[in-house]
């Protein structure tokens, strides 16, 4: 058995995020060193208080998402099974680096942070993302050009996150309900992720990306790549994707297909929300347990769990 772990990214931040791993001794380190790259603010403490805009800021929110993701595999790890294939969803994909175990989870929440930054340094003002579903490619394409957005996202049941101007987004929203789109709303992120838009971006991160002590893979560990949902084989290549994915589209359809092709049998997404584990049949989501010990339960219920081969 393989288990297939899910890093979730921004847009589901919510006050209870860190409900079970933010009392785990195995993740305190984690909050401390992500309270210093908020400014001295308690991670679990902000999201109870702060507002909704706050926690959606790019930064805050790359920030927390990776450490509910790292936070969550520190608790679990000793109840994890030997095989894991890792994927990651925007910004979850360097979060499943750090849980992979390829960058150390310091450097993880440190990358992201840098990562928040450059984007926010570039990206034009007014932009974000727009999620629309029930349309074919070839329709979301033409609305894209009309619109000047691009396609951020590839979901699987014809659904995609759009990037562009804000205004731009609001019209094509508006094209898409009268083609009968089956949903379409807004995304809490406040940049074009994964297109053009970033290109300068992409550049800059590879950069960073570049003095980042990196260790090889594990034995039974994989991690997925969300531009072509191939394996990352070499991790050179794996980085130059990595950066890449800032400015490019994310295959996240791929992406769940390369993690089946890979051995897959059970998918745990590891939050914040299930809106990645709600695009698989069977898959689980940390959120719907209502204790870390009922998470670890189940993982050691599955077939050729931790310490058995």
């Amino acid at each position: 058995m393989t288990l297939a772990l899910l890093c979730s990214g921004q847009g589901r931040q919510h006050r209870d995020m860190f409900a079970l791993a933010g009392d785990a001794p195995e993740a305190a380190g984690l909050f401390a060193h992500a309270a210093r790259l908020l400014g001295g603010r308690d991670p679990r403490e902000l999201v109870r208080r702060d507002s909704d805009e706050a926690l959606h800021a790019n930064r805050t929110g790359q920030i927390l998402c990776t450490l509910e993701a790292l936070g969550a595999a520190a608790a679990l790890r000793d109840a994890l099974p030997d095989r894991l294939v890792v994927a990651g969803y925007s910004v979850g994909e360097v979060a499943g680096w750090g849980v992979a175990g390829l960058f150390s989870p310091t450097d993880t929440l440190d990358l992201v942070a840098r990562r928040a930054e450059i984007m926010d340094a570039v990206s034009p003002a007014g932009d974000g993302l727009l999620f629309v579903r029930g349309l074919p490619h070839a329709v979301i394409d033409g609305l894209c050009e009309r619109h000047d957005a691009a396609v951020a996202i590839v979901n699987p049941g014809n659904g995609f996150v759009l990037g562009g101007n804000r205004a731009a987004l609001v019209a094509l929203a508006e094209d898409a309900k009268a083609l009968n789109a089956v949903r379409v709303v807004d995304v809490a992120v406040n940049v074009a992720s994964h297109t053009k838009r970033l290109a300068t971006a992409s550049a800059t991160y590879r950069e960073v990306l570049s003095h980042v002590a990196v260790a090889p893979p594990a034995p039974g560990r994989r991690i997925i790549s969300g531009i072509d949902g191939a394996p990352v084989l070499d991790v050179q290549a794996g980085l130059d994707k990595l950066a890449g994915q800032i400015s490019h589209t994310l295959q996240w359809a791929d992406c769940l297909q390369g993690c089946v092709e890979a051995g897959a049998t059970a998918f745990l997404e590891l939050g914040p929300g299930r809106a990645l584990s709600d695009m698989i049949a069977g898959a689980r989501c940390l959120e719907e347990f209502r204790t870390l010990e009922g998470s670890r339960a189940w993982l050691r219920a599955l077939p050729l769990s931790s310490g058995r081969t």
